[in-house]
C-alpha cells in the first residue's frame, strides 16, 4: 500500500495540521498531493502522551479521499475525542502522532463460534455491530494489551457498549480489516 517515506510524510502532515489548527483555528492547505492520497481510504489518527492514549479518531470505511480524511481526523483526535479534554499547542511537544491506514472492512462469514479462527491478532482490526451499537479496535490494540482472539472479540464488544459475549450472537456482525501503521518515535 504505502512505503515508509509516504507513511512518514502522512504523519508529518497530520502533526503540522494539528499544530496549525491549535495555533490558528484552521486546517492546513495543501497545494499538491500525490495521486495515491486522493484514493478513498479509512484512516485513524492516534495521539499518545507518555505512551498513554490521549486521543484517537478515524474513519473506519473509505468514505473520503485519504488526505481529506487525514486532515479531518487529525484535528478531531486532538480536540474532539469525547474521552479527553482538548489538546493545546504546548502539550503537542509531548505528543506522539500515529496514523493507521485501513483496508475496507470485510464481514466475517462463518459460524460465530469460529470467529476466533478467522482473525489474526496483530494483523486484523475488528468492528462489531449489533443494532445501533458499533465498536472498533485497531490491529495494534490487542498486541498492546496481550489479548488472544477471544479477548479481542470481547473487548471490541465492550467498546460497542454491548455484552462481551455478543460476538457469539448470530445477530451481531463482525468485520475485520488490516491497517498499515506509521508513527513518530518518542523524542522526549
Amino acid at each position: 500500500m504505502f512505503d515508509l517515506e509516504e507513511g512518514e510524510e502522512l504523519v508529518r502532515i497530520a502533526r503540522k495540521n494539528i499544530e496549525n489548527y491549535l495555533s490558528s483555528g484552521k486546517k492546513i492547505e495543501l497545494k499538491e498531493v500525490k495521486e495515491k492520497y486522493k484514493k478513498k481510504m479509512g484512516v485513524f489518527v492516534t495521539l499518545k502522551k507518555n505512551e498513554k492514549l490521549r486521543g484517537c479518531i478515524g474513519y473506519p470505511r473509505p468514505v473520503l479521499p485519504l488526505i481529506e480524511a487525514l486532515l479531518d481526523v487529525s484535528i478531531s483526535a486532538a480536540v474532539r475525542d469525547p474521552r479527553f479534554p482538548p489538546i493545546n499547542l504546548k502539550e503537542m511537544e509531548k505528543i506522539t502522532v500515529e496514523i493507521t491506514i485501513l483496508t475496507p472492512p470485510e464481514l466475517i462469514k462463518s459460524d460465530p463460534k469460529d470467529y476466533p479462527k478467522n482473525i489474526e491478532v496483530g494483523r486484523d482490526g475488528l468492528i462489531v455491530e449489533k443494532g445501533f451499537f458499533s465498536g472498533l479496535l485497531l490491529p495494534q490494540v490487542p498486541i498492546e494489551w496481550n489479548w488472544d482472539e477471544e479477548e479481542f472479540l470481547a473487548n471490541t464488544c465492550m467498546k460497542a457498549g454491548i455484552p462481551i459475549d455478543s460476538w457469539l450472537d448470530p445477530d451481531t456482525k463482525v468485520y475485520k480489516f488490516q491497517g498499515q501503521i506509521f508513527g513518530e518515535e518518542k523524542k522526549f
